[in-house]
């Protein structure tokens, strides 16, 4: 009985015991949502709240202190703006060319670098060395480079004996010289993704086609394009989506108009000059709304195209 006793008090104070425990940690809990809080106040602060405001901002007519309610008006006036659909052109001009240069000469120096025995790593690098570089150093380096008199890109042309350019200062080859500072800037990018790939084939398919009498066109051709589609595709989009808001660069090589005339003026710029240099916020905010559109539709598209689901 004694025994019996000494066990059942020793049960009820174990299970007291853990009750307490269990109330402790349940009073303790609002402690872990203060370690939240801080991430949390800066999401609704600085994501939340300016994506609300900018949605309010685009049916007003602002200038950061005086607002009036005119409804779809500043849509209209972006649509109907020829410096918008312009700065439409240059955006997408840019990244056009930036995408469908960069991914292929991307995939050709990835598949060099993995043919490579020694030495990768100090070739990856050097390689992806431009991509962590800052953008708007590297465009004040191209201004240098690119420079019609002084440049280096064109001492190497006439070398060559080809006509030198004037870049930046012409608007008909503007483009291209931003188009040249994108390509260098994100081919490390696409040379380290490509690399990642090729080296996740497995080794044995290759092996096998060599058995099946297959040569290393063919083996490039039926298992390594294959293989890299859904790498491709990634690419593809997220190429897109970064050309699609380009600013930085520009701003650095053009201002916010783009200099000259407008030639290398993108959505992102657009935005920029109307809101603070001409301090038109609400049309300014209803550009961002469209160009939000614009991405998510192209995006969307992408996805298609690149048969992936959503």
């Amino acid at each position: 009985m004694a025994k019996d006793k000494v066990s059942m008090n020793h049960s009820m104070s174990s299970s007291v015991h853990v009750q307490s425990l269990k109330a402790k940690k349940k009073n303790n809990r609002w402690i872990w949502y203060v370690f939240l809080l801080p991430s949390f106040l800066g999401i609704l602060l600085f994501m939340v709240y300016p994506i609300v405001e900018s949605f309010r901002l685009s049916f007003y007519q602002s200038n950061g202190t005086i607002e009036n309610f005119i409804g779809l008006k500043n849509f209209q006036q972006v649509l109907t703006s020829t410096s918008f659909w312009n700065s439409v052109w240059n955006t997408f001009y840019i990244a056009f060319f930036q995408i469908i240069i960069t991914i292929p000469l991307g995939f050709i120096f990835a598949s060099l670098i993995n043919s490579v025995k020694f030495g990768q790593n100090l070739l990856k690098t050097v390689y992806f060395l431009p991509h962590v570089t800052s953008i708007v150093a590297a465009a004040m380096i191209f201004q240098f480079v690119l420079h019609p008199d002084l440049g280096v890109a064109n001492y190497a042309l006439e070398a060559l004996g080809l006509p030198a350019s004037s870049w930046f200062s012409d608007p008909a080859t503007s483009k291209w010289g931003v188009i040249l500072l994108a390509i260098w800037h994100w081919i490390g990018f696409v040379i380290i993704i490509c690399l990642a790939n090729l080296q996740a084939i497995s080794p044995e398919m290759y092996e096998a086609s060599r058995i099946d009498g297959a040569n290393k066109f063919q083996q490039w051709l039926f298992i390594t394009l294959p293989n890299m589609s859904g790498t491709f595709a990634f690419l593809l989009i997220t190429g897109w989506i970064g050309g699609l808001q380009r600013f930085n660069e520009v701003y650095v090589l053009g201002g916010p108009s783009g200099s000259p005339a407008r030639s290398i003026q993108t959505m992102g710029a657009f935005i920029y000059e109307r809101g603070f240099t001409g301090f038109e916020f609400g049309i300014a905010s209803a550009a961002t709304y469209i160009m939000f559109i614009i991405i998510l539709v192209f995006t969307f598209i992408n996805l298609k195209v690149s048969k992936m689901k959503l």
